[in-house]
């Protein structure tokens, strides 16, 4: 699994580019009659798309819904090329996410904001490994929120925009930090604002991995986070807009109980 290797084609006697692993559905859109183009987030090749020869068909439109995980094999005569994958279902996420309003909306987001921000063909594995993590608990209500708000953290750290929230970037104390800098990513102190106190980000406790974290404070950290990924994260790859699945997501989590 996860090893690249060289075939060949016997009958036309041309080297063909495959691989194994493991992997997430993040999208399918459709190719030709009966295919489909889908896009996985796989453990050792990272984000990466290919040709689904029968994806349309009653038997592999279930194991190709955004979440399902699955073992996939791809390959191409050329690196370069789109290529196409055979798949085969490992785990269904979807009766755990249409029985549940917040479980859809947070796999909705989690599928839509990995598919815009990683590049191509660019291994993650530790955000791979919490991805998966984090689709396991889809429909588990009471632990969900929290849990999505470390895996943002988690995306930031990933993509090179991780938080620092350990001591007040002015000052170096650990006590009082209340604000975010939304320039720096560093926590801030109450004293060390002062007077640019209104243009600090809000650094609810919860973000910093204490104090209560009822779907309120999740919501005021999803705060700060989404702003980091939206004005950092994604303004470096060409000022992209948030999903809309994000917004129903923290919608869903204001609703909860």
């Amino acid at each position: 699994m996860g090893q690249d290797e060289e075939l060949f084609d016997h009958k036309w006697f041309v080297p063909m580019i495959a691989w194994q692993d493991e992997a997430a559905v993040l999208a399918t859109r459709p190719f030709g009659e009966t295919s489909v183009i889908v896009e996985v987030f796989s453990a050792a090749h990272g984000r990466h798309v290919g040709v689904v020869r029968g994806g349309t068909s009653r038997k592999m439109a279930p194991i190709l819904q955004p979440g399902a995980q699955v073992a996939v094999a791809w390959k191409a005569r050329l690196e370069s090329h789109l290529g196409s994958f055979t798949v085969e279902p490992v785990r269904s996420r979807a009766a755990a996410a249409m029985g549940d309003r917040l479980a859809l909306a947070g796999l909705n987001a989690v599928c839509g904001l990995l598919a815009m921000v990683l590049p191509e063909r660019e291994a993650h594995l530790p955000l791979y490994q919490r991805t998966i993590g984090l689709l396991d608990l889809l429909g588990q209500t009471e632990l969900w929120p929290l849990a999505y708000l470390r895996w943002e953290q988690a995306l930031l750290e990933e993509m090179g925009f991780g938080l620092d929230l350990s001591a007040c970037a002015v000052r170096g104390v650990n006590e009082d930090l209340i604000y975010v800098s939304p320039k720096s990513g560093r926590a801030v102190s109450r004293e060390a604002a002062g007077e640019w106190a209104d243009r600090m980000l809000p650094l609810p406790e919860v973000l910093a991995g204490k104090g209560d974290a009822s779907p309120a404070e999740v919501v005021k950290a999803l705060g700060t986070t989404g702003y980091f990924i939206e004005n950092r994260l994604m303004k470096g790859l060409g000022d992209r807009p948030m999903p809309v699945a994000r917004a129903r997501l923290i919608d869903a989590i204001s609703r909860a109980t």
